[in-house]
């Protein structure tokens, strides 16, 4: 179905990330009591937070903090709220894990671990492995059209699509990025920049889906089917982010989106005769597969990787292959007008 299976599961599933609305951990009483003693007295069992311990005027004692911990942990910025949270949660768990009881979600999410103060460590890892993956995907891209191919008279690439890839590039990097920072720590601002950026990247591949399925190469034209495409997402993005943070509207939005661009991509691997079809399928049968486990959502083993993280696992070797297909992409039509010239 084209090499941007893979590309549309990321950014749909990035976009349709659920709020952190009430679930069963954040509804257990014995949960609920726990944070309320916590705020109160500072302290689960027997850890205790400085950051816990208000003066008469409700201020901190000593100071923010974040600012008795070490530089390199200050970053994090937990509050006294959020860790009598993540406490609670731990020690329930431990609890519902002696009891033979399987574990649940609190505020949306799964009981992660934290590591140095990052909310979930492998998923962040992987992200950034993706992230690295994008880069190197887009540097050969960037060699290979300017430094291997041949150029035309004013140095521009014989390649029509040079420049839509390049963004691409930027774009998923971009989404990655933020990816990344949203798995470090889940508030509502990184929430907001890792939904917009998918949304972004969402939005450029149906652009992109367009112009290179139907082989549009007048500027023109590019600029007809682009301009009320850019203008809709843009307006998604300000909705998102300055009137209401929509789910709802948000899931609908991605899912049409998705919907067009794979019924776009289906039809051009189907009657396309590219030499590097093999790379789109393996892409698709990857992407699928990908899809199942992101689908089958399951508690985190040993309190780090969850079905969310395994599927950032298959999207590495996905890289590879997508940017091998646009480097391929990049020969096979610089070849077919080169033959033109001649």
């Amino acid at each position: 179905m084209g090499p941007f299976r893979f590309l549309l599961f990321f950014a749909a599933l990035s976009c349709l990330l659920r709020p952190l609305s009430a679930s069963d951990g954040d509804a257990d009483p014995l949960y609920i009591g726990c944070v309320e003693q916590c705020k109160k007295t500072g302290c689960v069992g027997d850890r205790c937070f400085q950051h816990c311990k208000f003066s008469s005027d409700g201020k901190p004692i000593d100071g923010a903090w974040y600012m008795h911990e070490p530089l390199y942990l200050r970053w994090k910025q937990w509050d006294c709220c959020t860790d009598c949270r993540y406490y609670c949660m731990l020690a329930r768990e431990e609890e519902r894990t002696k009891l033979g009881d399987k574990p649940v979600k609190y505020h949306g999410k799964w009981p992660f671990r934290r590591v140095y103060g990052i909310q979930e460590p492998v998923a962040v890892t992987l992200s950034a492995i993706n992230l690295a993956m994008q880069f190197h995907g887009w540097v050969s891209f960037f060699i290979l059209v300017y430094y291997k191919l041949p150029l035309r008279p004013d140095k521009k690439t014989y390649y029509e699509y040079t420049g839509l890839w390049h963004i691409y590039g930027i774009l998923s990097m971009n989404s990655w990025l933020w990816s990344a920072v949203f798995h470090s720590r889940a508030v509502e601002l990184t929430e907001k920049l890792d939904l917009s950026s998918a949304v972004a990247l969402l939005g450029f591949t149906l652009i992109l889906s367009i112009l290179r399925a139907f082989n549009v190469r007048d500027e023109a034209t590019r600029v007809m089917i682009s301009a009320p495409l850019l203008a809709f997402v843009t307006t998604h993005i300000m909705y998102l982010n300055f009137y209401e943070l929509a789910y709802g509207l948000n899931r609908i939005v991605c899912m049409g989106m998705v919907i067009i661009q794979l019924l776009i991509w289906a039809i051009w691997a189907g009657a396309s005769n590219h030499p590097a079809r093999w790379k789109l399928w393996a892409v698709a049968v990857g992407g699928a597969l990908a899809m199942v486990l992101e689908t089958y959502d399951f508690p985190p083993y040993m309190g780090y990787v969850d079905a969310h993280a395994l599927w950032h696992t298959t999207s590495i070797p996905l890289t590879f292959l997508l940017w091998g297909f646009i480097r391929d992409d990049a020969e096979f039509r610089t070849s077919a007008l080169l033959k033109k010239v001649k």
